[in-house]
């Protein structure tokens, strides 16, 4: 590269040459060709190509550069195996619900696919049909009941629904670090023909956690960081592909402005009020309670 008279001496050089940084971004894409792997080659190239290409468009700074890696080491140090700061940025940015669209194209008969979200918990008990996970916690008593079913409308018997959501102030039993037990989550097993019973509290809508790296970015900005009322079914069935979704109360606040995008119209169910008296469980519930239905279609496989 030319240099202007006296330039050595005062430490000042002409900006780099356009040709130079775009030696730079295929020196990179070169490099990471090697992968062993070609899927593996193919992501980091792209992956590469892209982030060159976004600094490229915002002119991105030093400064601000530095703040993005403060702001993703934040992020890593709040994730643990009950929270995971990084699903929840996924889930703010939109890229869940991508992922989620790229990966579960199911049939329009099917139950659509919604977000994991960062609070789900392995093992949850598996409990009886009508049992009351919410185990005495304030809040209106919530029955849903329905079938679960392939796409042709066969039962799928046996069938086990993950559930879990929020209280009624809401948290998860994943940001409550007071409780070592299973907390509003259970598995409810369907029976031979499909039919389920769950007993639960109505979920309120409540705003995702602020307290973090999220919580920061999202202040500087108009976004909403309410969730709408709902609560995460994950069903896992042999012969079938792998459900995760929600149901959400119709009705609800936040519903056109969920911050992680989960609201999908078939998925928007009537909490129907009903008096003190016989229950969807067979048994009797001692005061007034909601109660929904919806049928979980399984797309095979």
């Amino acid at each position: 590269m030319d240099h202007t008279p006296g330039a050595e001496a005062s430490g000042l050089t002409e900006p780099t040459a356009p040709d130079e940084l775009a030696d730079v971004t295929k020196r990179a894409m070169d490099r990471w060709s090697t992968a062993h792997s070609p899927r593996h080659a193919d992501l980091m190239t792209s992956l590469v190509q892209h982030l060159h290409a976004f600094a490229r468009e915002v002119e991105l700074t030093e400064e601000e550069w530095m703040r993005a890696i403060e702001w993703l080491t934040a992020t890593g140090r709040l994730s643990d195996d009950k929270r995971q700061e990084f699903i929840l940025a996924s889930d703010v940015l939109g890229l869940s619900m991508l992922v989620v669209g790229l990966n579960h194209r199911f049939t329009p008969a099917a139950t659509p696919a919604t977000v994991l979200g960062p609070f789900h918990i392995d093992g949850s008990p598996e409990v009886p049909w009508g049992h009351d996970m919410s185990d005495g916690l304030p809040g209106t008593p919530l029955y849903v009941t329905g079938r679960v079913t392939s796409t042709d409308g066969t039962p799928v018997p046996g069938a086990v629904l993950d559930v879990w959501q929020a209280d009624t102030d809401g948290a998860y039993e994943a940001q409550l670090p007071e409780v070592d037990e299973a907390r509003l989550r259970a598995k409810y097993r369907a029976r031979d023909d499909g039919s389920f019973c769950i007993r639960t509290i109505a979920p309120h809508g409540y705003s995702i956690p602020m307290d973090g790296p999220v919580g920061d970015l999202i202040r500087h900005t108009d976004i909403s960081h309410y969730r709408p009322a709902h609560f995460h079914v994950l069903l896992d069935e042999p012969g079938h592909r792998r459900l995760i979704t929600h149901l959400f109360r119709a009705g609800a606040a936040y519903l056109d402005t969920d911050v992680v995008f989960g609201t999908k119209d078939v998925l928007i169910v009537p909490f129907t009020p009903r008096p003190a008296g016989p229950s969807p469980d067979g048994a009797t519930c001692q005061r007034p309670f909601l109660s929904a239905e919806f049928d979980f279609v399984l797309q095979p496989d």
